[in-house]
């Protein structure tokens, strides 16, 4: 149990918890290889694929032979109405990895601020909490979040790619406690896998709350929360209560 009024510190994935893939764009991919499709579709074949995905990303690769950006979108692929099979979905994924992921451009692909983001930001910070991104990306994420006017929210900005430690190795979370000067038993942090977000801030001696917008996560054995606005609000009420009882 987290307990919500003493959290001092989050430490915040950056991937679908910040900013979500431009699923507009993975719509027009697929329509010109003849799949009509959705943004709001796609968006929430992604959601649904993320336990299957972070099952395959543990192991370290794809029974798809796929790379492990392939791999999530043949798991969106495969959850969607318009595609008829797995073979296609593999084909698809296989097809628009290197067209819509270019080495080291992360940020083209993921440039969408998530709903509800900047207001939750704003929440968190107006109650005094630190903020620290800790995100697996390519060395854009830092860049990214300063083209969306999100940086300005963050006392500091881990990514793997520059500090050469990715999630869920300890270690990364471990040097962002370092340079951030926060304490584990006030720090939380909150992602979207299970697999590098919760099982390694674990690992670090981290609480971990997993990011579930449609109760996809089942039996999972951390806290959830469907998105940032709705964390920022339990934490608020918390403290207010924790407030409340001490002056009385």
């Amino acid at each position: 149990m987290i307990a919500y009024d003493q959290i001092d510190t989050l430490f915040l994935d950056a991937g679908n918890t910040l900013v979500s893939i431009d699923f507009g764009r993975v719509a027009a991919e697929l329509a010109n290889r003849g799949v009509p499709s959705s943004a709001e579709a796609i968006s929430r074949a992604e959601a649904a694929s993320r336990p299957a995905v972070s099952a395959v990303f543990a192991k370290g690769d794809s029974s798809e032979g796929l790379n492990p950006f392939e791999a999530l979108l043949l798991g969106i692929f495969s959850r969607l109405e318009e595609v008829p099979d797995g073979d296609r979905a593999a084909e698809l994924a296989a097809a628009l990895g290197p067209i819509l992921l270019t080495p080291g451009h992360s940020d083209l692909l993921w440039r969408a601020v998530m709903p509800g983001v900047r207001e939750a930001l704003q929440s968190f910070t107006d109650d005094g909490l630190r903020l620290v991104v800790v995100s697996n990306s390519d060395g854009t994420v830092e860049q990214n979040l300063k083209d969306r006017g999100l940086d300005v929210y963050f006392s500091h900005i881990v990514d793997s790619k520059v500090i050469g430690i990715e999630k869920p190795d300890p270690r990364i979370f471990g040097y962002a406690l370092e340079i951030s000067g926060a304490r584990k038993e006030s720090t939380v942090h909150v992602g979207d896998m299970y697999f590098a977000d919760i099982e390694g801030a674990r690992r670090a001696g981290l609480a971990a709350i997993l990011l579930d917008p449609f109760d996809d996560w089942h039996e999972v054995d951390c806290p959830k929360t469907p998105d940032l606005i709705t964390l920022a609000k339990s934490i608020r009420e918390a403290k207010d209560d924790g407030a409340s009882s001490k002056g009385r």
